[in-house]
């Protein structure tokens, strides 16, 4: 048995570095080796009769808030994390659902009903927002950056690894051998997150209680636990 200390954190930067940081903080040792990169695209927003936007990705923020003039109006997003993100890049009226995809709809369907919404987003979302919202409201898709696999050497030394999305995980199963798994720990943000880690050869795939990355560091435990 070994010692659950150097955690390997997989998302893209800068949000990597952040979460080095809360590990660092928990007593961990972190090993920043990011399987993704976020590279915006050249999307013009046409904001003409936009009503409101929503947002379900920190990056999404960042991106869209660099490239255009920032609407006065209500911001809808996923998360606490998201919603910093959001005040800080400027937008004042903020609203969090505090969870995931399926908490946004529900909150733009209780807020902001037969509104026409922007959403900003990843060239390959997670989930539909605009079905989940149904006929609610009317939501626009706008591609801001799209998430690319790294070209990444696995680390040669980490007891756990975190996935932060299914789009990590699915490059993580694609690059990590059985061998290279041995037996360690995936902690996965999201049952989606996890669905792709089909190699055999991790030890325990833990998922967090909720969509979070609170509730991430959460199952990943304490340092110095035996795994």
């Amino acid at each position: 048995m070994s010692e659950l200390r150097r955690v390997w954190v997989t998302r893209a930067r800068p949000g990597a570095d952040r979460t080095a940081e809360r590990l660092s903080a928990l007593g961990f040792t972190p090993v920043v080796t990011p399987l993704l990169d976020i590279r915006p695209l050249d999307a013009r927003p046409d904001l003409t009769g936009v009503q409101a936007l929503a947002f379900t990705s920190r990056n999404a923020v960042k991106v869209f808030a660099e490239g255009a003039r920032l609407p006065s109006v209500p911001v809808f997003v996923v998360g606490d994390a998201t919603a910093a993100s959001a005040r800080e890049a400027g937008f004042h009226d903020v609203r969090s659902a505090g969870g995931d995809l399926h908490a946004l709809a529900a909150l733009i369907r209780a807020e902001a009903a037969g509104l026409s919404i922007l959403h900003p987003c990843a060239a390959e979302p997670a989930g539909d927002l605009g079905d989940l919202v149904g006929d609610a409201a009317r939501i626009t898709a706008l591609a801001v950056y799209e998430a690319i696999e790294t070209v990444a050497t696995v680390p040669d030394v980490w007891d756990a690894v975190l996935i932060h999305s299914p789009r990590a995980g699915r490059a993580l199963a694609a690059g990590l051998s059985t061998e290279a798994a041995g037996r360690r720990i995936a902690v996965a943000i999201s049952p989606a997150a996890a669905a792709p880690l089909t190699v055999p050869g991790f030890g325990e795939i833990r998922i967090a209680a909720a969509p979070t990355e609170d509730a991430l560091l959460a199952a990943l435990g304490k340092p110095g636990v035996n795994v």
